[in-house]
């Protein structure tokens, strides 16, 4: 079926579609009776307007790009929950695109938002990406960017974070608190902001208190649940004697360590103690409940939003780049 066009409306009122134009962008040159007309034989023809062909004329749409690692787990759904609001109230759509954790899908994102003419871009990096190239072509370019949680350290743009530091050297502090003697630490991939400050605040803890870091107590991992369950593994096998408690970088990795201990009949607390950092749903539902530091995930992405309309209306704000830096808690169950 064919879409209702201007010069469909125009032909069955005989005006001009410039007339009609103005009178459904509220055109102040348009009287209230033609307006009025206009309007009741657009909603009579069931017209919609053509976003593409309005995006083309004005090289700008209402729309804001945001590209996510995945959309799979909880934390990036509460913090696109937080964007999709403020985004709504403010009259603009989102788009959302998937890099799955890849470098060259994140890239290849960029570029299709770019097409469609987005307003200006919220950007969580892949774990693969070392080259941050394609952002800073982004900001030479004037779009307006944010990175929220995982961020391009040598990018030039706005950035919305958690106190990965903070909340990974409390969540530290309180397992050396309950007196365990041998803590080991899960990391995530190294070049990612997340998994340096976390790894930093674990080992900052250690030294502060007394605590040697042992090299092998730091063991590799990704940032998903298998990625905890191959470390699990890995400590299992390597390590000897065993930790007697684990900080994880995400609640993901603690998830996965968390099965493959149970499968090995390793207790947990009773054996070795576990902690996370996200607090996600799950993290409450398992048996023990696991002790893990909360990250604001709705107030991460409500505050990327806001960051990244003030640039969109303001351009001067734009040069001026914003870091905002959101506080964690400590949730203290039954794992630890």
């Amino acid at each position: 079926m064919r879409q209702t066009t201007i010069i469909d409306i125009a032909k069955k009122l005989g005006i001009s579609p410039s007339t009609v134009s103005r009178a459904l962008s509220d055109h102040p040159d348009i009287s209230q009776e033609t307006k009025a007309r206009v309007r009741a034989a657009a909603d009579e023809m069931d017209y919609r307007p053509n976003t593409i062909a309005q995006n083309l004329q004005k090289k700008q749409s209402q729309i804001i790009g945001v590209v996510v690692p995945q959309v799979k787990h909880y934390f990036f759904a509460e913090i696109m929950a937080g964007i999709t609001d403020v985004a709504y109230h403010a009259g603009y759509t989102v788009m959302i695109c998937q890099s799955n954790e890849d470098f060259e899908q994140e890239t290849n994102n960029i570029d299709v938002l770019i097409s469609h003419r987005v307003a200006g871009l919220l950007v969580s990096v892949s774990s693969k990406t070392t080259d941050c190239g394609h952002f800073q072509r982004l900001v030479r370019r004037g779009m307006p960017l944010v990175f929220f949680d995982r961020i391009c350290e040598k990018v030039d743009a706005s950035t919305v974070v958690v106190d990965d530091l903070e909340g990974a050297f409390r969540a530290t502090e309180y397992l050396i608190g309950k007196e365990y003697q041998r803590i080991a630490h899960m990391a995530g991939p190294p070049f990612l902001s997340i998994s340096r400050l976390r790894r930093q605040g674990y080992e900052n803890a250690m030294r502060q208190n007394g605590r040697p870091v042992h090299p092998e107590w730091i063991i590799q991992a990704g940032l998903n649940e298998e990625d905890g369950t191959a470390a699990a593994e890995a400590m299992l096998s390597h390590l000897n004697p065993l930790p007697d408690a684990v900080f994880c970088v995400n609640d993901p990795v603690a998830l996965g360590a968390f099965v493959k201990l149970k499968e090995k009949g390793v207790n947990v607390p009773a054996d070795i103690a576990l902690v996370g950092f996200t607090d996600g749903p799950v993290a409450s539902m398992i048996d023990p409940a696991l002790t893990t530091v909360r990250q604001p995930a709705y107030l991460l992405g409500k505050s990327a939003a806001e960051m990244l309309l003030d640039q969109i209306i303001h351009r001067e704000s734009r040069k001026n780049p914003v870091h905002k830096v959101l506080k964690t808690e400590l949730i203290v169950r039954q794992s630890a």
